[in-house]
């Protein structure tokens, strides 16, 4: 590979792969996903003591328009789940998070929604997010962040990722299915942001 693809390799994987060390914060977002992974992630964030609350937030994909259920681990995660944040409340008490730390958004059915929705939450709840974590899979991270940060002008975000679908920074484009994933939020991150803008206003 030419040094001028190497370095736009680069640039595409610092805009999309965002991550942070996280630190204590007042809340832990999980966008909406049919992958157990980042929930898990969400609930041994919560057990080491990074929040006293998780917001899992999705009804499910607008694109399918019903939760086909788990992607990942559905021989752990055998329930009966209308909703991805029925899916992600039973990851997160069978890994030990109490419930009533759980909050509850299941009408998001995108990640613009989810962050917006999220937000209706926690105003309802009186809670002044002054820093959150987030908890997505780790070629979503950039447009969680650009929504959220949306949602939440004044709070400080620490994304915290975790790979799904043996996709990495280091290896999504050697694979075909890395670079659709890669291009696709990046052409997302674009589009979508288009599309929001106006209804911010």
């Amino acid at each position: 590979m030419s040094l001028e693809g190497i370095n736009f390799i680069k640039e595409i994987t610092s805009f999309i792969f965002v991550e942070d060390k996280p630190e204590k914060c007042d809340i832990i977002f999980v966008p909406g996903s049919s992958w157990s992974e980042p929930a898990e992630k969400a609930s041994r964030l919560w057990l080491d003591g990074y929040a006293p609350y998780i917001l899992p937030s999705g009804k499910y994909s607008m694109s399918k328009g019903y939760f086909s259920g788990p992607i990942t681990k559905s021989e752990k995660y055998q329930g009966i789940y209308n909703t991805e944040w029925e899916f992600m409340r039973d990851i997160a008490i069978s890994n030990g998070v109490y419930s009533h730390a759980i909050l509850k958004e299941d009408g998001a059915t995108w990640t613009k929604e989810n962050a917006f929705k999220s937000k209706e939450v926690t105003d309802n709840y009186n809670l002044d997010i002054k820093k959150a974590i987030i908890c997505c899979k780790s070629f979503h991270a950039k447009r969680c962040l650009m929504f959220y940060s949306y949602a939440y002008p004044k709070t400080k975000f620490f994304v915290c990722p975790i790979d799904v679908d043996e996709i990495t920074k280091e290896n999504w484009f050697k694979t075909e299915n890395g670079i659709d994933k890669v291009m696709g939020e990046l052409s997302r991150c674009g589009g979508q942001l288009k599309k929001a803008v106006p209804t911010w206003s």
